[in-house]
């Protein structure tokens, strides 16, 4: 099949390629040099390269569209102007693909498109699943619920929605858990604020596995949790951390310090969010780390 992939060098979409050699894959990237240096351990010879989407008149030519996209929500602190590229970097390029998807007579009989768990708030300790209804004025649920909107406009009777609401995806090579191992590793480690928010957590393989289990169920559609069936308090996330470091477990970040480094965006730090991946398994889909002290040790190890 022939998919169109944006977000490719990202974080996920570096280790989703991996399981997309058996498809022409077209990514999108601004950068293309970098595109092709970034991936250059994982393009067989199937990958195709363009900065834009401005040749493309429809996907007639496309089978899936992949849209993994946008700009980091944690990495920086959420001025007023970085809420705008936030949002932009998601929203602009999910617009465009959802034209393009229209000016279709044969178009892709898949849109898979990003979110995130924080589309749902702080939840406390509450489990819930897709079925939860969400109205909040919280940042993360705006980008989200917007972007989601304007994605599942792209769905007719020849195209299917599906959206990745993601939780944190772990991995040493980027993301979350690579940016905690250092402190942890120098005995640093320990919970945020009381430690009692929940923490909806992934393994890398576990978020390829699903994405490839959507593409291959061909009634799969709608919104997703992509987490596992399994989420814990943040104070057992960072107990199991050290553990499997075979580190301390001392420290303690007041939450105030982390309102005071990082403003609004401490908010993802301290929402709780004990959130299912119902449909997922509902669907057959089954997780190879349901738990997170197999998950870590099977991080770590590498």
């Amino acid at each position: 099949m022939k998919v169109l992939l944006t977000g490719g060098t990202g974080f996920i979409g570096r280790e989703l390629l991996k399981y997309l050699t058996m498809h022409e894959v077209t990514i999108l990237s601004r950068n293309i040099s970098n595109a092709k240096h970034v991936l250059t351990h994982t393009d067989i010879g199937n990958l195709k390269y363009i900065d834009s989407l401005e040749s493309f008149h429809d996907l007639n030519e496309i089978d899936i569209v992949i849209n993994l996209a946008g700009e980091p929500i944690a990495d920086k602190r959420w001025t007023s102007k970085q809420k705008e590229h936030i949002c932009n970097s998601r929203w602009e390029l999910t617009e465009k693909l959802v034209e393009l998807i229209h000016a279709s007579t044969s178009p892709p009989s898949l849109f898979i498109s990003g979110s995130a768990v924080g589309y749902y708030g702080d939840q406390q300790e509450h489990p819930f699943d897709e079925s939860l209804n969400v109205s909040s004025e919280r940042f993360s649920h705006y980008v989200c619920a917007q972007w989601e909107k304007i994605a599942n406009r792209a769905r007719s009777e020849n195209t299917r929605v599906c959206l990745l609401r993601t939780g944190i995806v772990l991995s040493p090579q980027g993301g979350a858990l690579d940016k905690m191992l250092l402190p942890y590793r120098l005995g640093l480690g320990g919970p945020m604020g009381k430690g009692e928010q929940y923490m909806p957590w992934i393994h890398m393989l576990d978020m390829v596995r699903g994405i490839s289990f959507l593409i291959e169920t061909p009634h799969a559609q709608g919104e997703f949790n992509f987490c596992a069936p399994h989420p814990v308090p943040n104070k057992q996330f960072s107990q199991l951390l050290a553990k499997s470091l075979n580190r301390p477990h001392l420290m303690r970040t007041p939450k105030w310090v982390m309102s005071l480094a990082m403003g609004e965006s401490s908010d993802l730090l301290f929402d709780s969010l004990h959130a299912k991946p119902r449909k997922l398994t509902e669907l057959g889909f089954h997780f190879s780390y349901p738990h997170l002290e197999p998950a870590l040790k099977n991080l770590l190890q590498h």
